[in-house]
């Protein structure tokens, strides 16, 4: 397991805090939600139609209101970690992960759309990938080298 950088648990902590709930009840309704969002999202690698990257966004949410240990851990993913820290601490994405998130995205709609027999549902599938790759393109990008 990789272990994490003062700078990495610095920017962690600027980003504010992760305050369990007080209630037992509510944080275990959290938790069953939290691993059902990140059995989603990675389900979502493999499908091109369910997004991977706002489920684990969910589960880092329910995660830091019921348990810092999975909260920790899924922020130390390599993977899916700094992709949430880029996001809670300045609503952005890397210009990296954005380009690999429309390279797969054509890929999975793509290879979908000529498996596809019938027209209307490749018709369908072209939409949706136009629609998300829209919504992609307006999410801001930050480069590595800005600091704000």
């Amino acid at each position: 397991m990789q272990e994490r950088t003062n700078e990495e648990i610095q920017q962690e902590q600027e980003a504010g805090p992760a305050r369990l709930h007080d209630s037992r009840l509510v944080r275990a309704l959290y938790l069953t939600v939290g691993f059902a969002a990140v059995i989603l999202g990675v389900v979502g690698i493999a499908l091109p139609v369910l997004p991977t990257t706002p489920f684990l966004l969910l589960a880092a949410a329910c995660f830091a209101r019921s348990s810092p240990r999975f909260h920790d851990k899924l922020l130390a993913n390599r993977f899916a970690g700094p992709i949430i820290l880029e996001w809670t601490q300045h609503r952005s994405i890397r210009r990296p992960v954005k380009r690999w998130v429309y390279l797969l995205l054509a890929l999975s709609f793509g290879s979908s759309i000529l498996v596809m027999p019938s027209v209307w549902h490749q018709a369908m599938l072209a939409a949706l990938g136009i629609v998300l790759v829209a919504f992609i393109w307006r999410i801001p990008v930050r480069d590595a080298d800005t600091q704000t």
